[in-house]
């Protein structure tokens, strides 16, 4: 009975959401043959996105909302790349080498900021996301065309600074879906992008068995007790943070070559939110997710997004209606969560002091 409790406690927000899922398919009567390939193409999109945030949380900073710094590095490679008119898998490779640099940058930026704000890590991190579109944007739309030289006519904005709001990523479109996209059983399969993912998964389990990945796993228990074993807690906490940006670029690259066309100025600015969202859907907390907990949380949480609208057509007549219930299970799961987060973890050291209280007594007593 313990155990079912227990389960039920950890897993409650998969659990709901499967519920909802379950209830609402026969309703939007959408077919098992387009949601199976829709997922293949959300996973294909946003695992890579949603895989980044899991370094950091083993080095114990929580939710990295900043991944949108990862992801305005790479939408600035793919101008670049666009600018230069280097398309299909070079396009993308070399857009994935120029975003490398700049989300190193920004990740040492944010790796200090966050050491400053030491168990606070992720607020400090959204309202840095702001911070920084607000620098991005800046950059985009007044420095280039003037600081940066840009001169295709499909980038720039007619007064000659600025780069237009959207951007036909026409060469670099599905530069790595087709380079071995497979046929199976009728669903179409882009393989090669997959075994970039897997490469991923391989790097992160390997990762934590490193020296490296055991120190981040030290400071995720205990700062101050990591810091007393002579591991370099500031400098760990940075690498993992920079690590999480130089993955987000890669990730926002691999969605937007999916994609084929780019928001200049919207692109990055829900992909912290909505990636966060997908894996506390998958089970995930802001002290424990894993790989599986990415792709469950990815499956459902894009199953919401498809199955929402149209149940809400059919029920009222308006698709808009299911639309507002994606919004509100999107934020109302992470404030929920986090919430849940804050909740055990205050519950764990009232627990921890009443047996401390209670084993100084028992000291007390025997002298």
């Amino acid at each position: 009975m313990g155990n079912i409790k227990k389960f039920l406690e950890d897993n409650i927000v998969p659990i709901f959401i499967l519920i909802f899922i379950a209830i609402t398919i026969p309703v939007s009567k959408l077919t098992g043959t387009y949601l199976i390939q829709e997922m293949i193409l959300r996973l294909d999109r946003n695992l890579f996105l949603v895989l980044s945030l899991l370094i950091p949380i083993i080095a114990g900073m929580g939710l990295n909302f900043g991944i949108v710094l990862g992801a305005m590095a790479g939408q600035i490679a793919l101008i670049f790349v666009t600018e230069w008119q280097i398309v299909q898998f070079q396009g993308v490779l070399l857009a994935m080498i120029l975003s490398t640099p700049i989300a190193i940058l920004l990740g040492v930026i944010s790796g200090n900021i966050l050491n400053r704000a030491k168990g606070k890590e992720m607020i400090t991190s959204m309202i840095l996301g702001l911070f920084m579109n607000g620098v991005y944007q800046l950059v985009v739309l007044y420095g280039m065309g003037t600081i940066i030289k840009i001169t295709n006519p499909k980038l720039i904005l007619s007064r000659g600074t600025g780069i237009r709001n959207a951007i036909d990523l026409q060469g670099v479109r599905k530069g790595l879906d087709e380079i071995l996209e497979m046929n199976i059983f009728g669903y179409k399969i882009p393989m090669f992008t997959f075994i970039l993912v897997a490469v991923l998964c391989i790097f992160i389990v390997w990762f934590r068995k490193t020296k490296l990945g055991q120190d981040m796993r030290a400071v995720g228990q205990d700062i101050e007790i990591a810091r007393s074993s002579g591991i370099d807690v500031d400098r760990t906490r940075v690498i993992s943070i920079i690590i999480s940006t130089v993955l987000a670029g890669y990730g926002q690259i691999i969605y937007l070559q999916n994609m084929g066309t780019m928001n200049t100025y919207n692109s990055h600015e829900q992909i912290g939110m909505f990636s966060i969202a997908a894996l506390l859907i998958g089970g995930a907390s802001a002290v424990k997710a894993s790989i599986p907990n990415a792709i469950t949380g990815i499956v459902l949480f894009h199953l919401m997004f498809l199955v929402s609208p149209m149940a809400g057509k059919e029920l009222m007549g308006s698709a808009q209606i299911g639309e507002y219930f994606r919004v509100f299970i999107s934020y109302g799961i992470i404030a929920i969560v986090l919430v849940l987060h804050q909740w055990k973890r205050e519950s764990i050291k009232m627990k921890t002091r009443v047996k401390m209280f209670e084993e100084s007594k028992e000291k007390e007593v025997k002298v």
